[in-house]
């Protein structure tokens, strides 16, 4: 470390000078971290605090899990692979193996992995043009709200009016329909098969049909099993392949591996990212079923498709995470934990309501202001929490899913602390 960074605080001056104008979670966040470990970050200026956002899902296991920090430090000490394209390496085959075995095989899935660019937004990028090529059509139907990532085809299918103002031009090839419970009494599957089926409806013939079972971005916006049936049901008799988007949603952080297990649905493609990685590491990947495998040599490629020291960390996640049950059921106790403490801040708010679900859980407190207003003072009290929605009016908690109860409670002490200061000194407290 440089000398005159060895006794730095929380002087934010070089980034404010030189990072661009484009950062976003820092500006609530406005920390500078040093060390982190388990759901704990640690500041230059010694301050703790409890991560309820873990890197927004990337860090579902917690900052440097052990296991998965000792397997890597081994790999690199031994001169192992640090970069290798998409050759064959045993730390790719060591993790194809245990994904086969622990991940695939348990749930009957038969898809091939493709590894693509590391970003969550590669994988969907992938995901499209693979339906696009595998069908022979064009059209993509996605849902409002829903957040695909922020290059120009992924773009095209998230809903954000912000970002896809970003674009600087024109994003196509996307048809957006309501998602689940997007406007009241609107069976937004049955509109969806019903202008699908008239041919003055107005919808070309898509190649595929792309959601989130939770919308992370949109507000934790979660699609009922029937919603997600009857959509895999449309595009399967319409002849689009369904895409469920698990950047986000995936990994366990619903409650299971992939938030649409017991939906008794099998997707034609699954973006994934995030923490794919296990531990924070770059790593995206399409699940992909054999007869939709359809691209050729590099005809998707990029230099770091598959990340080496990713597959090291990932394998280690799944062998010590989804082996067996013990987990899941943990998760389920943890699930509970965070639904009783979140029932208590929607009781604060009048009109707030729970969303999400799994450990993937908010309450929309109906105002990006209240909202962020929280989430600033549960910062200053040692918690480090975001929000998302349309209007930022969503408290979303994604605390890493390994979480200890007593640290996921004393985290909650905090947020509900925070929200009673916040709520005595505006006007909805009198309400």
């Amino acid at each position: 470390m440089p000398k005159d960074m060895t006794n730095m605080t929380n002087d934010t001056a070089i980034f404010e000078r030189r990072e661009s104008e484009a950062r976003s979670y820092c500006r609530g966040i406005p920390s500078v971290f040093t060390s982190a470990s388990g759901s704990i970050m640690r500041a230059a200026d010694g301050r703790e605090h409890i991560d309820f956002l873990a890197g927004c899902s990337s860090l579902n296991y917690g900052h440097n899990d052990p296991d998965m920090k000792a397997a890597l430090i081994e790999h690199i000490g031994s001169d192992g692979i640090a970069h290798g394209l998409d050759l064959h390496t045993t730390a790719k085959a060591a993790f194809l193996d245990a994904f086969e075995r622990h991940i695939l095989a348990p749930r009957d899935m038969d898809h091939r992995v493709m590894f693509t660019g590391p970003t969550g937004a590669n994988a969907v990028e992938a995901a499209m043009k693979i339906a696009r090529k595998s069908t022979g059509r064009t059209n993509v139907i996605a849902f409002t709200n829903g957040f695909h990532g922020v290059t120009m085809g992924a773009l095209a299918a998230t809903g954000n009016g912000y970002h896809r103002g970003g674009a600087g031009m024109e994003t196509q090839g996307v048809t957006r329909v309501p998602f689940d419970g997007y406007a009241e009494g609107l069976d937004s599957a049955a509109l969806l098969d019903q202008m699908l089926s008239d041919a003055s409806g107005g919808i070309d013939a898509p190649a595929a049909i792309m959601l989130e079972t939770v919308q992370g971005e949109g507000g934790l916006n979660a699609a009922s099993v029937d919603f997600v049936r009857a959509v895999a049901d449309i595009a399967k008799r319409h002849g689009a392949l369904l895409i469920l988007d698990d950047i986000q949603a995936g990994c366990g952080r619903t409650g299971k591996f992939f938030s649409f297990e017991d939906m008794g649905v099998v997707p034609d493609l699954v973006p994934m990212a995030k923490s794919v990685s296990g531990f924070g590491l770059p790593l995206a990947m399409v699940l992909v079923r054999p007869d939709h495998d359809v691209f050729g040599p590099a005809e998707h490629n990029g230099t770091f498709r598959g990340n080496t020291h990713a597959f090291v960390t990932a394998r280690v996640a799944i062998e010590k995470f989804w082996a067996d049950k013990a987990f899941e059921a943990e998760l389920a106790e943890k699930s509970k934990i965070i639904e009783t403490r979140l029932t208590q801040l929607r009781d604060m708010v009048p009109g707030a309501f729970l969303k999400g679900r799994g450990l993937m859980r908010g309450v929309d407190v109906g105002s990006g202001e209240l909202a962020g207003a929280i989430c600033k003072r549960a910062f200053d009290g040692g918690l480090i929490i975001e929000t998302s929605g349309n209007e930022d009016q969503v408290v979303k908690v994604l605390a890493p899913l390994t979480t200890p109860e007593d640290v996921l409670e004393k985290g909650f002490d905090i947020l509900l602390d925070a929200a009673r200061d916040v709520l005595a000194t505006t006007k909805i407290a009198a309400e």
